[in-house]
């Protein structure tokens, strides 16, 4: 069993923003395995399925990006899942537009979602699967530039970041929880990024 998150806000107001791209990446992948996402769970819209072999929950927390623990603690102890077993998907304002970042362990980046649920649990080595939703220009403020929309010229661009993170965490699921076969295929060198201070 495998527990999928992906990290977002409910409601109408905030799809196709940047803070959003966590609740697309689990909406793809209901799409790709036909997983139905008809529960409401765990402060969640859920769904139970398959992936190859392996029998995953999708999560799209309804408990706003900030809270995102709740609902993670909540399935985690009610399906009593090891820490291999998690895997969550949220947006990186310190990526480039569509590019992935994989990692099984490491600091919550400055995500706000991450730092809840890493509190939450109580550990911090779980899978996470970063996509790029681009830098935030120095005249915006950190709030408004994550619940902006992507304009119609970088739609293409996280779609392809959307579809690498689904495919990701399909291949990280059949192996099983191992990731260095995702890193290897999905992580993206980025030239004067930010240093990176997770831990692989």
């Amino acid at each position: 069993m495998k527990i999928i998150a992906g990290l977002g806000n409910p409601g109408r107001e905030y799809g196709n923003t940047r803070h959003n791209v966590g609740f697309e990446v689990i909406a793809k992948l209901a799409y790709d395995y036909n997983i139905d996402m008809n529960r409401n769970r765990f402060k969640a819209v859920m769904g139970e399925g398959r992936i190859g072999f392996e029998k995953v929950v999708l999560l799209q927390p309804l408990t706003y990006m900030n809270l995102s623990g709740e609902c993670l603690r909540e399935a985690v102890s009610f399906y009593k899942c090891d820490k291999k077993d998690i895997i969550v998907v949220c947006d990186d304002i310190n990526l480039p537009l569509s590019y992935i970042r994989i990692r099984a362990k490491g600091t919550d980046g400055g995500q706000k979602g991450l730092r809840n649920i890493m509190y939450q649990l109580g550990y911090d080595d779980f899978t996470r699967v970063r996509v790029g939703v681009g830098e935030k220009p120095p005249q915006w403020d950190l709030k408004d530039y994550v619940l902006s929309h992507f304009t119609d010229e970088e739609r293409p661009d996280i779609i392809k970041g959307i579809t690498d993170a689904a495919d990701a965490v399909a291949l990280i699921v059949k192996n099983d929880g191992d990731v260095k076969e995702a890193m290897n295929l999905y992580n993206r060198k980025v030239s004067k990024a930010k240093p990176d201070t997770s831990e692989a």
